[in-house]
């Protein structure tokens, strides 16, 4: 067997390899790039999903970064348990063709209860009184403990949110070097998530001064990461899930579903309460893709010819679209919407201002019925916004009950970059480059074929 290490570095493109990422395009250039041919909806769970399975969402089940759970009438975004995702895993298929096989897996998503042999995934601590600390979970769970007692905590408030940046992303390089060196997996999996954030708030715009620094910043760690698996005669696969394009401004599909009558809200403490179970239709929004569930079979064309009309939209499957396009799983919506390349869907459902729910204004990806990436942003309004965090961090660490109400509830135009919906242009999606560039096809790659590809570079 040959060890493989594979770097995911999220919204990397063949266009954004160049100058600015002198590591990334010399393994290119002694190896090999290739366009990785996506799935729709391309969001981290399930194109991650599809690489590790090999199938399509309607075989793993990943069908966005959450869904509707029926039985519960519940909205559920950035569920951990592995078992979640059906199919043969590929550490699973390793381990299959010889019992030495060992595989870790370092924030990949779904990495809770996984079948690795090492884990490491972001898992926040929280207290009974209303406190959420930053921490991970690991297999095995002392794993834990090492990795704290190298690198400090797991910085959870860097990997998502206005204060997101690098320091996320070199944590997780840190413990996938210590877990390469003490463990000598065959197959390591890691991420690292830094140039998405950067290029969600400024567009993907290769000569932007802050998209520069985020490709250099990103390259200096994967440089680290290839030397070291190269100086251990490992294979190294580099891979992304989705391209970012540019985008204006969002799609409030949810809005369009409450005027017509098939949202269906509470009135709690004099705000609106989403509730999923009583409505007749809504989405769940997930950057370019929204999975609209419909209660009632009967209503179906009536919702899908609103949506449809709505500005925005380009595309909206039914059951045979999402037959042909692999989506038809039975957690997928009744109809699936497809925003065009330059918008984007955002989740709000309420009307007044006034009655926004009271986690609009914070980061909260749990409570949120979808996605939303004005996470990334401090409110314009507040005038000294990192102070304003800390004053509302402290008054909850002595006890106060306080929202962490940092980030704005509407304003959506913040928002400069998006994904979900396939890229039309090869060189603006996503990407596969090797070591080992004999192993790769003569052209593009289909995402379905990664797990195959990587089973080649251990097994071959």
């Amino acid at each position: 067997m040959h060890r493989t290490v594979v770097l995911l570095v999220v919204g990397l493109t063949p266009d954004l390899v160049g100058a600015d990422t002198p590591h990334l395009a010399a393994l290119a250039s002694r190896g090999g790039l290739r366009p990785l041919e996506t799935v729709t909806p391309a969001v981290t769970c399930t194109v991650q999903s599809t690489l590790v399975t090999g199938l399509p969402p309607a075989g793993h089940g990943a069908v966005a970064n959450g869904w509707y759970f029926r039985d519960q009438a519940e909205v559920m975004l950035w569920r951990q348990s592995n078992r979640l995702v059906q199919g043969e895993k590929l550490w699973e298929a390793g381990k299959a063709r010889d019992p030495a096989f060992t595989c870790a897996k370092l924030f990949w998503w779904y990495n809770m209860y996984a079948s690795a042999d090492w884990s490491v995934t972001p898992r926040p601590l929280y207290p009974a009184d209303g406190r959420k600390i930053p921490d991970c979970y690991t297999h095995p769970p002392e794993l834990r403990d090492t990795l704290t007692g190298r690198l400090g905590a797991f910085p959870l408030f860097r990997f998502w949110g206005p204060l997101a940046d690098i320091t996320a992303s070199r944590w997780i390089a840190e413990a996938t070097r210590h877990v390469m060196a003490a463990h000598e997996p065959t197959l390591t999996l890691t991420y690292l998530p830094h140039l998405d954030y950067d290029l969600q708030r400024f567009g993907p715009d290769p000569a932007h001064p802050a998209v520069r620094q985020a490709l250099r910043d990103v390259d200096a760690l994967a440089g680290d990461l290839i030397a070291d698996a190269e100086a251990a005669g490992a294979r190294v696969i580099v891979v992304s899930e989705y391209g970012i394009t540019p985008v204006t401004e969002a799609i409030f599909i949810n809005r369009a579903l409450r005027a017509a009558g098939l949202i269906a809200v509470r009135s709690e403490l004099g705000r609106d309460v989403f509730d999923a179970g009583a409505s007749a239709a809504f989405a769940l929004a997930d950057h370019q893709v929204a999975h609209v569930y419909v209660r009632d079979s009967r209503d179906i064309d009536r919702v899908r010819d609103l949506v449809a009309g709505l500005d925005g939209v380009e595309a909206v499957w039914g059951a045979a679209e999402k037959r042909a396009q692999g989506l038809d799983h039975p957690r997928a919506g009744e109809l699936v919407a497809i925003s065009r390349p330059d918008r984007w869907f955002a989740y709000h459902y309420w009307i007044d201002p006034a009655h926004a729910p009271d986690y609009a204004r914070t980061v909260d990806i749990h409570r949120k019925p979808g996605y939303d990436p004005v996470e990334l942003f401090f409110d314009p309004g507040l005038r000294w916004p990192k102070l304003a965090s800390a004053w509302r961090l402290a008054l909850r660490k002595l006890g106060q009950r306080r929202l962490m109400d940092v980030i704005s509830a509407g304003d959506t135009a913040l928002v400069r970059g998006s994904h979900g919906r396939v890229t039309d242009d090869p060189a603006l999606g996503p990407l596969v480059i090797s070591s080992a560039p004999h192993l790769l096809p003569a052209g593009a790659l289909a995402a379905t074929d990664f797990k195959a590809l990587v089973l080649a570079h251990v097994f071959d």
